[in-house]
């Protein structure tokens, strides 16, 4: 399926980002797999946020909200899952003796810690280390992967593709005037703003770093000036009309996990969710009168801001950009899409169909199995037809190792 050329540069961005995620994904997970920790499943944003700041000696949790240039409530919130799945161990800091410690369960007489997450208790002092067994061998695993998906696109694509991608990248990033994470992160509760950036060059950066850098620059741009959150107009605003459906089609119209496609609180004020008439079960869904106007703002929008970008970077750089993403997307070999090539999981992993118990427990719940088929599905339909089902806005799920 030929991508339509003026698609937004934002949605051109998000699925060449998702797609090269995908592909490091499987990689990590088997090699993880081989390593002896099955259900170790964690995606490139762990790597790219957080772990990637843990030296052997520990980092406080302070220094890695300030290095990760996350939000505190984000930070804690991945430390809880990574603790909870044995990735990493939180310590109070022995050079602090002041350090907020464990306070008794009246219930349990356990040590409970109270405010973060899993680790709750622990304060910006305490110390973050990885586990000798599955942290470090998550280190271990992911730098190289990095080269590996980069030349494999090289090989696929072509050398010269994958070059131009990376200046037209490095032309816009390079020149950005705030220093961003290397992982894609959904902005939309963040409350303070990013730091003035110091170094412009950012020389050598992970292709993936240079696609999320990009795209979160056009969110910034696109929150500044739109009531309606970005994540929300670009997946399930975008394919939702005055004529309902059923509300468990957002996922596939989207491409997003059916945990981040629920209606919540932030969707609610733009959609009309009504019984299904058509059956006892489930409900329909339509856009309200000031979704369709969000909708609407969301093309205006897009279509601004990648003019913005013309005046800002210049118009042959912006043009470039589109341009190379766009031939990604459209590339083919004897009538398949090369994306799907990279899309299509290798045997041994939980988008193949294989599923191992979460870290933690000693079976597949049912929760879990629907889960397995939900991302078999997925990748089925990204392997069909990645432009037409990639997300144009990554959604990071927690159940899936903060992946797509």
């Amino acid at each position: 399926m030929k991508v339509g050329s003026r698609r937004p540069l934002s949605a051109l961005l998000s699925q060449i980002l998702v797609a090269f995620t995908l592909e490091l994904d499987n990689e990590f997970e088997q090699e993880i797999v081989k390593a002896g920790h099955p259900g170790a499943r964690l995606s490139l944003i762990v790597w790219s946020n957080l772990i990637r700041f843990v030296a052997d000696d520990g980092i406080s949790v302070r220094d890695l909200v300030a290095k990760s240039l996350l939000e505190q409530t984000q930070v804690r919130f991945m430390l809880g899952c990574l603790e909870r799945w044995g990735f990493v161990m939180l310590e109070l800091n022995a050079q602090k003796p002041d350090s907020k410690t464990p306070k008794k369960s009246l219930k349990s007489r356990l040590a409970v810690r109270d405010g973060w997450g899993s680790g709750r208790g622990i304060t910006s002092d305490w110390i973050v280390k990885l586990t000798a067994t599955r942290g470090a061998k998550a280190r271990e695993v992911w730098p190289p992967l990095f080269k590996v998906v980069e030349a494999r696109w090289r090989t696929r694509f072509g050398n010269e593709e994958i070059r131009e991608l990376r200046d037209a990248l490095q032309s816009i990033v390079g020149r950005l005037d705030l220093e961003l994470p290397h992982g894609f992160i959904d902005i939309r509760e963040r409350k303070h703003a990013f730091p003035r950036r110091r170094d412009q060059k950012a020389p050598g950066l992970p292709l993936s770093t240079l696609l999320s850098q990009a795209l979160l620059a056009f969110a910034i741009d696109f929150e500044r000036e739109s009531a309606a959150p970005f994540a929300l107009c670009a997946n399930a605003i975008r394919v939702l009309a005055e004529e309902a459906i059923p509300e468990s089609e957002i996922p596939r119209l989207t491409g997003s996990s059916p945990e981040t496609s629920g209606v919540g609180w932030q969707l609610k004020p733009y959609v009309v969710l009504e019984p299904d008439p058509a059956s006892h079960r489930g409900k329909v869904i339509r856009l309200s009168s000031r979704g369709l106007h969000a909708q609407r703002n969301y093309q205006r929008l897009t279509a601004a801001i990648e003019k913005n970008w013309e005046s800002r970077f210049g118009r042959k750089e912006v043009s470039a950009l589109r341009d190379s993403l766009q031939a990604l997307l459209n590339a083919e070999k004897e009538d398949h899409s090369l994306l799907s090539e990279g899309l299509a999981p290798s045997k041994g992993t939980i988008r193949a169909g294989d599923v191992a118990p979460a870290l933690g427990r000693r079976d597949v719940g049912a929760a879990a199995k629907q889960r397995a088929r939900d991302m078999v599905a997925q990748t089925e339909m990204f392997v069909r037809d990645p432009s037409g089902s990639l997300p144009h806005y990554p959604l990071w799920d927690m159940n899936r190792g903060f992946g797509p």
